[in-house]
């Protein structure tokens, strides 16, 4: 049976959210399997300055980043949708090995494949450095908070 993960584009604006929304909790997870499994297994990502190819790359990849992005917690909302591309803002908080906290500000733009699962996904990030008083993102967001909108700052 040939993969797929619903919802399917075209996306209305609800299924743009429920996409948002179901990348923001597998991501929480930090289980890289998991997160690559909504991928398709040929997709293509720029991360940062770093270019991925592939469902094992994409493993390889969050298996670096959150072995150094520790109690990493993500928000990610809707920015825009159209066809099958949705754009996200999201933020998330990690600390590093010496316990810096750092804030991670960044943009998503998503291209999907018929059967709903992600092709193409550019991010675009900036760090801040926050103190651990500072931080707002505890964990994975509590269902009465899905969709609700973060500071900018």
């Amino acid at each position: 049976m040939p993969e797929s993960r619903p919802p399917f584009p075209p996306f209305s604006h609800e299924t743009a959210l429920t996409k948002v929304q179901a990348a923001e909790d597998a991501w929480n997870t930090r289980d890289p399997r998991r997160v690559a499994m909504a991928y398709t297994p040929d997709t293509v990502w720029r991360n940062r300055d770093t270019f991925v190819t592939g469902r094992d790359e994409v493993v390889a990849f969050l298996t670096r980043k959150w072995a150094r992005e520790l109690d990493y917690a993500l928000r990610k909302n809707l920015w825009a949708f159209d066809g099958n591309r949705i754009g996200v803002r999201f933020q998330y908080e990690c600390r590093d090995a010496d316990g810096q906290w750092w804030r991670s500000y960044g943009n998503e733009l998503w291209e999907f494949a018929e059967n709903g699962l992600m092709a193409r996904r550019e991010a675009s990030i900036n760090d801040v450095r926050i103190e651990e008083a500072e931080r707002r993102i505890l964990g994975p967001r509590p269902e009465a908070e899905h969709g609700v909108e973060f500071p900018l700052r």
